[in-house]
């Protein structure tokens, strides 16, 4: 057993758990944050993405002690209160989900995209960084403009900050 001490959506925490437990599942099981889905058990699948100081990863990969002392932010730490991420909202507003198993991992992997890319994105962009997250529901189509979409509200929201 170790202790773990890390910074998850903003809140300091300390967690005992095995030395080979997985990030996705000290954020599931010990922190209850159950919107970090667990999908394939092989990296494959994308639904768990998390973001380890501010960049996004699969968090069935990470050991929970290789996220010690890391800044953690889950789907439930991307909205302020009731106000949605801009990126939550696109989703919402562009269908951008159908059964919404893989929206959160889609989500978190989409912020990471527009910071990347500073919203200078195309379709194309977007399906090719998207390609390490499975949907087996809407054919991407109204993910992709969901991201596209959001990445114009981004813009307009990091310029009023």
């Amino acid at each position: 057993m170790s202790t773990i001490k890390l910074t998850v959506n903003g809140k300091a925490v300390s967690v005992d758990v095995e030395d080979r437990t997985l990030l996705v599942h000290l954020l599931r099981e010990n922190l209850n944050l159950t919107g970090t889905h667990v999908g394939c058990d092989t990296s494959q699948c994308g639904a768990c993405v998390v973001h380890i100081d501010g960049k996004a990863v699969k968090s069935c990969t990470v050991l929970a002690g290789q996220a010690a002392g890391s800044n953690v932010t889950t789907i439930e730490g991307l909205s302020k209160g009731d106000e949605l991420h801009p990126m939550q909202a696109a989703f919402r507003d562009n269908h951008g989900l159908q059964c919404g198993y893989c929206t959160p991992g889609m989500i978190m992997s989409a912020v990471d995209i527009v910071h990347r890319y500073g919203g200078k994105l195309d379709e194309e962009t977007v399906r090719h960084e998207l390609e390490g997250n499975i949907c087996r529901c809407t054919g991407y189509h109204n993910i992709v403009k969901s991201v596209l979409d959001a990445a114009g509200r981004m813009k307009v929201s990091q310029a009023a900050e």
